[in-house]
């Protein structure tokens, strides 16, 4: 299996992805050798878009699930339901991308339960099958079928971690937020902003990234600077737009967010 040229598949435009590494590379291989990928990275730093990307070139449908708390293996497997006085099967995200060969990407799996995971691991080794207890079958993953997970290393604690007997299932790629000249690029290209715009952006996540370990749980994130900078595209006023694109998405601590404004006064307020 090769990586078809085309730009566009039957859902539509490749959505855009800019690399920072050899991960497209790494993702194609994983697919194409039938091997599970596992994402580690920060929250917003291009996960999920990279994931959308590699599916929309492969021309692979792609069933993304945001795992919770509360998340069960039926969710993931499927489950039987009344309708019009009987009862009939519903293929859960997994089951309907192990029938199709797609992607089923589980994003932050660490949020699921320890129960539900252990679905997986027929899955993501040699026997890449999925039993489905409730029906009896036994689905054996074609070649185009692909497992891929994510979670975000930083924000785990210890009960909250991924058990190695699941993590060694996988290949895994680290990706982090993008240097600085790329994540100014992929700024310009997402909020249509210009060069001084998205610089001054990048150079003040750098900034408050910087003070992630003292005040803040998450950093801030790509995803937040293209947020911004569509606010300051559409005539916000400066101080406005990163308050409410930046700032208060970090913390909600009041002492926090005017230590947070500082910075930003010192970089948009003048």
């Amino acid at each position: 299996m090769s990586l078809p040229s085309t730009a566009a598949t039957g859902s539509g435009l490749i959505p855009w992805y800019q690399p920072q590494g050899s991960e497209s590379e790494l993702f194609l291989n994983a697919w194409n050798n039938r091997l599970p990928l596992l994402l580690k990275g920060p929250t917003g730093c291009g996960k999920t878009r990279f994931v959308e990307h590699m599916a929309a070139r492969l021309g692979r449908p792609l069933y993304t699930v945001a795992c919770h708390d509360d998340l069960t293996a039926a969710d993931l497997i499927g489950r039987h339901l009344i309708g019009d006085g009987d009862t009939f099967w519903q293929d859960g995200p997994l089951t309907r991308a192990v029938r199709e060969g797609g992607i089923c990407y589980l994003d932050e799996v660490v949020e699921a339960r320890k129960d539900t995971t252990v679905v997986l691991h027929p899955l993501s080794d040699n026997r890449r099958i999925l039993p489905i207890d409730r029906t009896g079958e036994i689905l054996s993953a074609p070649p185009e079928f692909m497992l891929v997970v994510s979670f975000n290393p930083g924000y785990q604690n210890l009960l909250k971690g991924m058990k190695p007997s699941t993590r060694q299932r996988f290949v895994a790629v680290r990706l982090d937020f993008p240097a600085p000249e790329l994540e100014q690029t992929i700024v310009m290209r997402e909020a249509g902003v210009g060069a001084d715009v998205a610089g001054r952006l990048v150079t003040l996540a750098g900034q408050l990234r910087r003070l992630k370990d003292h005040d803040l749980e998450e950093s801030a994130s790509t995803r937040l600077l293209i947020y911004t900078a569509i606010l300051l595209r559409d005539g916000f006023d400066p101080l406005e737009a990163c308050r409410a694109g930046l700032v208060e998405p970090l913390s909600d601590d009041d002492l926090t967010v005017d230590a947070l404004m500082e910075v930003v006064q010192a970089s948009f307020g003048h």
